[in-house]
């Protein structure tokens, strides 16, 4: 059961996404290993992973997770059968992954938590664009996003349909109400930014009532 995918949804670099992941392996892996994988399974056994969508959902992150077995060994081949921004049926298999069983294994967890993260967002961001259809109106996300996965959660909303608003303090101007109450009004807040910022820089203010 799959969707056309989105059509503005580029993969992600490597780059955006390594640090995220070689993280998470060492919150798993810590200093020793897999104690249980290292002393069950040969060093040389190889195995077959098969990654199965447990229910109906807009499949996000699926390079970004299993970037985490080929961190554990290059060896390791990845199948892709779902893209990012598709919607995959309960039961459906999304993806499979080929060699090490002691990488496979230890990677399995760091896996499927980011699929569980990427995918549940997009599935999420896709409900609400399909129920204010046929309004013009954009599902558009925050920075409001889990410290060090703003990028892949910002990526999942694109591929639930979503778009995105800031990245960082630095890509525009918002004034909200703190800075409101600070420079005393809206007016006076877009005044000092004017004379701050060059004339490129995009400029939005939150307001509470229309006369503001």
């Amino acid at each position: 059961m799959t969707t056309d995918p989105q059509p503005d949804l580029k993969p992600l670099h490597p780059v955006l996404y390594e640090s995220a992941v070689r993280s998470a392996l060492l919150e798993d892996l810590g200093r020793a290993g897999d104690l249980t994988t290292d002393a069950i399974v040969a060093r040389d056994a190889q195995a077959t992973a098969w990654i199965v969508a447990r229910a109906a959902g807009r499949i996000a992150g699926l390079e970004v997770a299993l970037f985490a077995f080929h961190l554990l060994d290059t060896r390791v081949q990845s199948e892709i059968r779902v893209s990012d921004g598709e919607d995959a049926g309960a039961g459906e298999t999304v993806a499979a992954a080929r060699g090490s069983a002691r990488a496979i294994l230890s990677a399995e967890r760091t896996v499927l938590n980011f699929l569980g993260r990427l995918c549940g967002i997009a599935t999420a961001t896709r409900d609400l664009v399909t129920a204010i259809r046929p309004s013009p109106a954009k599902v558009v996300c925050t920075r409001k996003t889990t410290p060090g996965l703003r990028a892949l959660e910002k990526y999942a909303v694109r591929a639930g349909g979503g778009a995105n608003h800031r990245f960082g303090l630095d890509d525009a101007v918002l004034i909200k109400d703190n800075h409101r109450l600070i420079a005393g009004s809206v007016c006076e807040a877009i005044r000092r930014v004017r004379r701050y910022v060059g004339h490129m820089v995009k400029i939005e203010a939150e307001v509470e009532t229309l006369d503001q």
